[in-house]
């Protein structure tokens, strides 16, 4: 019988280490804790294996285990379930941990777009959709039939490329930061870029407006990068000046544009490993991340502040905690696969050929 997720509410979070300590030893190499570089410590400190998603999914690919545990959110674990083997199982240990962004773009608003954008222009030869990795397996399986692509935040640069080479407009979702500040620093300028409202009929634009447009950027954001002002630095700058800014290009245009450095989680990981002793980093990213990076850092002298004066998480990324990695642990223990992510196989497969042209571009 499935051991019922109910037991485990009360369960202090140092009750729930031991057991989940003890499950791992029991299970082996059967069973592998992927976790994502925004996770809460209480789960991070388990993992496996610690990075970004698509870093995450690979590494559990290429594993031998037979059970993915990805704490982390939905998406991801989709993506872990597309790009993993026929014989291993992709498992989210609580199955309300979202993605806000993701959410905002969904097929049938995509659809209605795509729709939409046919009234003026010849879609399928003139734009490229280009999606994400924060987004449903359904969207990525929508550029995988259209032609289309996948991105990261490390590579959407060289995403874009391939896509204009290919055709004169990009359709890019869910998140407009992304599109716009990648963009802008491949010398794109703002003019050629339009967002799409996607509560509006035809996006809120004009017959014209997308005609002139070359980047079609969804009206989606992170709820964390979205927090993050311009007037963050420049009151930070005020009191510390010697400081580096880097921030997550999920943030906005203006923070981004002060910023002395703009990456991915990874990206902001290696530059503040890499910097000398003794400097200061105000950083634009999650906030886990940032602690954490900042504790490694004290040993060298450098200082790591979290760039909002409002402390804020990914509240959905926070739901998966010890007591859900335990209950999943122990019940797989037990012969037993909850909260199994299983893509459906025309999706899967799509959403993999728009995957693997990501892979062939970088």
């Amino acid at each position: 019988m499935t051991l019922p997720l109910y037991d485990y509410a009360t369960l202090t979070d140092e009750e729930c280490d031991a057991r989940i300590v003890a499950a791992k030893a029991t299970l082996g190499d059967r069973c592998v804790i992927l976790g994502h570089h925004y996770q809460r410590n209480e789960v991070f400190k388990h993992a496996d294996f610690s990075g970004d998603s698509l870093k995450l999914s690979k590494d559990a690919a290429e594993s031998t285990a037979e059970y993915i545990v990805f704490c982390g959110v939905h998406f991801m674990a989709e993506v872990a379930d597309i790009l993993s083997r026929p014989n291993q199982m992709a498992i989210l240990p609580d199955l309300s941990a979202g993605c806000s962004m993701a959410d905002m773009a969904n097929l049938m608003k995509v659809n209605q777009c795509w729709s939409e954008l046919a009234q003026v222009l010849d879609v399928e030869n003139e734009v490229t959709p280009v999606t994400y990795i924060n987004s449903a397996a359904d969207l990525k399986a929508f550029c995988g039939e259209h032609g289309g692509i996948v991105c990261t935040s490390s590579n959407a640069e060289k995403i874009l490329n391939w896509s204009f080479e290919r055709r004169e407009k990009v359709l890019f979702f869910p998140d407009q930061h992304l599109g716009r500040n990648t963009a802008h620093r491949m010398g794109m300028s703002l003019d050629d870029m339009v967002v799409w409202d996607f509560t509006q009929p035809m996006g809120g634009l004009t017959v014209e407006e997308i005609k002139n447009a070359k980047l079609i950027l969804w009206n989606g954001f992170c709820s964390v990068h979205q927090m993050f002002k311009p007037e963050h630095i420049d009151n930070f700058l005020a009191l510390y000046p010697e400081t580096k800014i880097i921030a997550h290009p999920e943030a906005c245009f203006e923070v981004c544009q002060k910023a002395d450095y703009v990456g991915s989680t990874e990206f902001i990981l290696k530059t503040i490993r890499a910097a000398e002793n003794g400097s200061r980093w105000l950083v634009a990213t999650e906030l886990n991340l940032v602690n954490r990076l900042n504790e490694e850092c004290q040993a060298d002298g450098k200082n790591v502040h979290f760039m909002s004066p409002m402390l804020c998480m990914c509240s959905t990324m926070f739901r998966t905690d010890p007591q859900h990695l335990a209950w999943v642990l122990e019940n797989l223990v037990a012969g037993h696969v909850v909260n199994q992510i299983s893509v459906p196989a025309r999706d899967a497969l799509l959403a993999k050929e728009a995957l693997n042209a990501m892979l062939t571009v970088v």
